[in-house]
């Protein structure tokens, strides 16, 4: 028996996966989504993991991480979106129709695909990290940085990202700390100057953060510090923690099928567009600069417009 070719099939469920489905399925397109745990990522994106978001539009008084991709998951399905709760594990994007098998073992066809597995920031691996994200611990200054109105922050890291992070929290906060683990800076000499002359930053290097308290207080009152060159520690008082050691694309199952750039994101051309006819990619998987849901919610939607055209054509 012939297996059914769907149109097209979505890989992710952030912002990105579902605007896309939304345009897809009012496209007629009956777009199939996997919002698995995808490829170890978060089913809804990293906003299931934020409390507060602030800065989308429609929601002046802010609305909660997973209550809006709540929202949007059940707006995809209004417009008849098939949402699977499964990962893909393997792609063949060699040969028409394409071919993607699922953590259940089944195996589907399609003739286009959009990407939107999107990236994971990068984290210390302490459990109490874990236990604070969204009640201090952060991993995106430009989301989180206005509750900490003449506050002191953390920020971990010392490339380019930290100094950034770090002088756009100086608008909020009263005192940034960057904690670095190594004696030297990796950021560009014009970023470590501008951190340098900004009264309200100041550097302990050499340093690690060892744990974050205040888990028993559901919110963050400091963090434990060890120094390197002395093997000693110290805790040091503060209100949030801000990580800015990178972000991992979730590409893995891509390599060798589209072409990846040097840090493993999906390169695009013309809009959506991968190396691959057919193959669309959108949101944080392409973009490591913006890295915002309203930014990753318009690509979405650039690539079911684009996926709509090809397959139009084809």
């Amino acid at each position: 028996m012939a297996q059914d070719i769907k149109d097209l099939i979505i890989i992710g469920s952030g912002p990105a996966g579902y605007t896309a489905a939304i345009y897809a399925s009012r496209a007629n397109l009956s777009p199939v989504l996997f919002e698995g745990q995808v490829l170890g990522g978060q089913p809804g994106g990293q906003l299931m993991i934020t409390t507060d978001v602030e800065n989308y539009p429609g929601f002046p008084e802010g609305i909660l991480g997973p209550e809006l991709m709540t929202k949007f998951r059940k707006q995809a399905e209004r417009f008849g979106t098939e949402i699977l709760s499964q990962d893909v594990v393997k792609v063949d994007f060699k040969n028409q129709p394409f071919t993607l098998e699922s953590s259940e073992g089944k195996t589907y066809q399609t003739k286009a695909v959009i990407i939107a597995t999107g990236a994971a920031a990068k984290w210390l691996g302490l459990e109490s990290e874990k236990k604070l994200q969204g009640h201090g611990v952060s991993a995106c200054a430009t989301c989180d940085g206005a509750f900490f109105r003449d506050k002191h922050v953390v920020v971990i890291g010392g490339g380019d990202s930290a100094m950034e992070e770090a002088t756009f929290l100086s608008r909020f906060a009263s005192q940034v700390t960057i904690v670095h683990r190594n004696e030297t800076l990796r950021a560009s000499q014009i970023m470590q100057d501008r951190a340098k002359k900004n009264p309200k930053i100041n550097f302990i290097l050499n340093a690690e953060v060892v744990e974050i308290k205040d888990v028993s207080q559901n919110k963050v009152t400091g963090v434990v510090l060890k120094d390197n060159a002395k093997n000693t520690t110290s805790e040091l008082s503060c209100d949030g923690v801000f990580l800015a050691i990178g972000h991992t694309p979730n590409t893995k199952i891509f390599e060798g099928q589209v072409k990846l750039d040097k840090k493993g994101y999906i390169e695009t051309t013309d809009g959506t567009k991968t190396n691959i006819e057919g193959i669309f990619a959108s949101g944080d998987v392409v973009d490591h600069v913006y890295r915002q849901a309203i930014t990753a919610a318009g690509t979405g939607c650039m690539a079911a417009l684009d996926a709509e055209r090809y397959l139009a054509q084809n």
